[in-house]
């Protein structure tokens, strides 16, 4: 077969964790999905949020990155 110039699709499963968190860390998850819901004027619960802000927050950090590709 040809080689495609797009290359085979990583997995996308995706794959439940469950987590405690603290009761003031929950209250600026719920006071961010607020802002959210104001800024965007769509609601998003909390659990559909954390992946993106978990993403955004790896992908800010340059030290993790740099570590990442070695």
């Amino acid at each position: 077969m040809a080689e495609l110039k797009l290359p085979r699709l990583p997995d996308r499963r995706p794959i439940k964790i469950t987590i405690s968190v603290m009761p003031d860390l929950i209250e600026a998850l719920n006071a961010y999905a607020e802002a959210y819901e104001v800024a965007y004027g769509r609601r998003e619960s909390v659990p559909d949020l954390i992946p993106f802000m978990l993403s955004g927050f790896l992908a800010s950090d340059r030290s993790f990155s740099r570590a990442r590709k070695k």
